[in-house]
């Protein structure tokens, strides 16, 4: 399996300055920058046809449904290579327009539909609910559990307090190494 390897953009493009501008061979130019043939054509495909601009680093984007099957429409009816629509449509790698077509085969229009990413938030724990009284608090109640808050947090900060001392006496303890 390979391991996939971002360049920066200033790699990309002196590779491509090496093809275009210093008629380099695409060999010697892959082993010098250690980047694949295959890599190497496609950053040539993309300067030539988008400039300088579109060896950029694309941050993540997000296709609308239409946008998706738009591109779909064009392999069909156009006869696009992935990369060619990958070119024509601004999409950063093949791999997203393949995911794209097994999604529509499987699922027709809800495939192609965005998936939120990440983890749903959490509940709130039911300890965190606030206590509920039947009767308005007096004053007094409302300071008396004020008190036993703040001396909760007192405890807790205390005891981290002893944490981090007792970790530096142990890191004082042990000898340096070199």
């Amino acid at each position: 399996m390979s391991r996939k390897v971002k360049y920066s953009y200033e790699v990309k493009l002196s590779c491509v300055k090496a093809l275009v501008e210093d008629h380099q061979l695409i060999s010697s130019v892959c082993v010098r920058y250690g980047v694949s043939r295959r890599l190497l054509v496609r950053w040539l495909t993309i300067y030539r046809q988008l400039g300088p601009s579109g060896l950029e680093s694309k941050q993540y984007q997000s296709f609308s449904p239409a946008f998706k099957l738009k591109v779909l429409h064009a392999i069909e009816k156009q006869g696009l290579s992935l990369s060619q629509a990958c070119l024509k449509f601004s999409i950063g790698s093949d791999a997203s327009i393949l995911k794209w077509q097994r999604q529509w085969k499987e699922l027709g229009m809800e495939g192609l539909v965005n998936k939120p990413k990440g983890q749903k938030p959490m509940d709130k724990p039911k300890y965190a609910k606030k206590l509920k009284f039947k009767h308005p608090l007096t004053r007094e109640q409302e300071l008396l559990l004020e008190l036993e808050s703040l001396r909760a947090e007192n405890a807790y900060l205390k005891k981290l307090q002893a944490l981090i001392q007792a970790e530096e006496e142990a890191n004082k303890r042990k000898p340096f190494k070199n």
